[in-house]
């Protein structure tokens, strides 16, 4: 194969996944932008992350409903979701422990 032919076919490649990149860093973009960290309402062990002093991140709170635990929901669903404390919170917050 020639040198001029092996240039065409890495150029290619590389064009191919540059694309592929965009793709996806464009899809991640977009789901992001349609969920929100919604806190106080994860059920024990059930959080995305931050779930505060303690723990490591997803999967780590302690208790049901901790305040400073969040799970990823659909973009205004947060204020409107319901726990025995009250709604959940676009920020942490203060629960019985």
């Amino acid at each position: 194969m020639s040198q001029k032919a092996n240039l065409t076919t890495s150029l290619a490649i590389a064009s191919a996944m540059s694309s592929a990149l965009v793709m996806v860093a464009t899809s991640s973009q977009a789901q992001e932008s349609s969920k929100e960290k919604c806190f106080g309402v994860s059920l024990k062990g059930q959080n995305d992350c931050a779930a505060g002093a303690g723990t490591t991140c997803a999967a780590t709170s302690k208790i049901d409903y901790q305040g400073n635990a969040w799970k990823l929901v659909n973009k205004g669903a947060c204020t409107t979701t319901s726990t025995p404390f009250g709604p959940g919170s676009l920020t942490a917050v203060k629960r019985p422990a």
